[in-house]
């Protein structure tokens, strides 16, 4: 493949910026005035950029990274690609001929990339051999019943919790505040069981979020009822929903089956943060599959996780399938070439079929919040003071979650489709749709909408 078929556009690189400040200033660093000694070549690129202090800044980023694209930059950001790697792929991205193919790369840009390989060929290495010498399997078994004893603790007080709200009604939920679900939270926390706590962590806001709150309290508090029953009563369960109820609790999931290889399309990447944690959410769909699978990767607080690919490329990869019934969360194994120019796009579904889709998803995983679906032939319309996806071909359409209200990705999509249908990536779930990525209805680039 050549250097010029893998080129990627602006808004490939400005989505892998960790935020809206790193997005500005590596805008400003991408024409060819700060940059020196620059070359790209076998899915790398590499510059030095004038700084402030007397060297300049030694930047390099590999395309083909086992995880997705890798960066080393000698500035001291701790940002994850810092502006200088972003500046340095916008100027590779123009193709004005101010990166220049070459087939070396100066000898600081080329030890980095020689460790990397070299670390990845051991890391291969001791797969195929079965890994590094495993563990105590003996004292992994007696760790998992330690855990598992610990939840079933947590899940035991918080059904008690539940039964005393319950009697003491609704009403003293308003009354109590956060402070009661975030002393209960802590104690899930400490039953290491991460997904009863952030459950528990959401009925706090529903109180206060307006009219018929009641009703929306007793509906999270049946779901999360439900899930504790779920693990009380594990043994009862089907394998796939007894996996799922574990995914749900936040203890990990099996890989399940060998890996798929497949031309793995770039959806949509968006991140959620906390007051402790940054998730990163990155949709993939297989050209030869059809499937559509779901990575997700971690940074602490303020730290965008390093895990980033570009919208609307493709790469050619082993995705590994975690275990549960209705889950479509998958973790990306081998890459064999660096993302590409995909030419194909997900094929698309009415918003009835994609409203019917999530209520299918539903029989697997009930506390399912939302389902990836491709949206074909749709048009945002105003709804009053809401917005919605009418379809063009039928006389039905998708309300925005309140989530797509507020993000200037909405204004986006209405610029592309000036009132014309477009087909839409997003999640559908009980709360709405939320477009993630649009594309034209004729011949065109994916626009991020995140």
């Amino acid at each position: 493949m050549t250097e010029q078929g893998v080129r990627w556009t602006a808004d490939q690189v400005l989505a892998l910026a960790p935020d809206a400040a790193s997005r500005k200033a590596g805008s400003k660093l991408g024409a060819a005035g700060p940059w020196s000694e620059t070359g790209s070549g076998e899915g790398t690129v590499w510059g030095l950029c004038k700084g402030s202090g007397s060297r300049p800044y030694q930047t390099v980023v590999d395309l083909a990274g086992a995880g997705g694209p890798a960066y080393r930059c000698s500035c001291p950001s701790r940002k994850f690609p810092c502006k200088h790697a972003l500046g340095l792929l916008l100027l590779w991205a123009g193709g004005d001929g101010s990166v220049p193919a070459s087939t070396q790369p100066p000898d600081w840009a080329g030890q980095w990339l020689a460790g990397r390989r070299s670390r990845a060929e051991i890391t291969r290495a001791q797969q195929a051999e079965g890994g590094a010498a495993a563990a105590d399997p003996e004292a992994a078994r007696r760790r998992a019943e330690r855990r598992a004893e610990r939840v079933t603790a947590g899940a035991t007080e918080l059904e008690q919790r539940l039964t005393d709200l319950l009697r003491g009604g609704l009403a003293s939920a308003e009354q109590a505040g956060y402070a009661l679900w975030d002393e209960t939270a802590a104690r899930m926390v400490d039953a290491q069981a991460p997904g009863l706590a952030a459950r528990v962590r959401e009925l706090g806001a529903i109180p206060a979020s307006g009219a018929g709150w009641p009703v929306r309290l007793l509906e999270e508090c049946a779901l999360l009822h439900l899930l504790d029953q779920g693990w009380l009563h594990r043994d009862r369960l089907p394998d796939a929903l007894a996996a799922t109820v574990r995914t749900r609790l936040g203890l990990k999931a099996a890989v399940e089956g060998p890996p798929l290889r497949d031309r793995w399309l770039v959806l949509a990447q968006y991140d959620t943060a906390d007051a402790k944690l940054t998730t990163r959410r990155i949709w993939l769909h297989g050209a030869g599959s059809g499937h559509t699978r779901l990575l997700l990767s971690y940074g602490a607080a303020g730290r965008a996780p390093e895990l980033a690919l570009p919208v609307g490329l493709a790469l050619d990869a082993e995705l590994s399938v975690h275990a549960g019934a209705g889950q479509s969360r998958a973790t990306l194994g081998e890459r064999f070439a660096v993302p590409a120019p995909a030419g194909f796009r997900p094929p698309g579904v009415t918003t009835e079929e994609a409203a019917a889709r999530y209520g299918e998803a539903l029989r697997d995983d009930p506390w399912l919040e939302s389902v990836p679906v491709t949206l074909d032939r749709v048009t945002p319309v105003p709804d009053g003071d809401l917005w919605q996806l009418a379809d063009a071909d039928a006389d039905s359409a998708l309300p925005l979650s309140r989530t797509a209200r507020s993000r200037p990705g909405l204004w986006r999509l209405v610029a592309l489709s000036g009132g014309a249908p477009v087909t839409v990536f997003g999640e559908c779930g009980h709360r709405g749709f939320t477009p993630l990525t649009a594309w034209p209805e004729g011949p065109g680039e994916a626009v991020p909408l995140c």
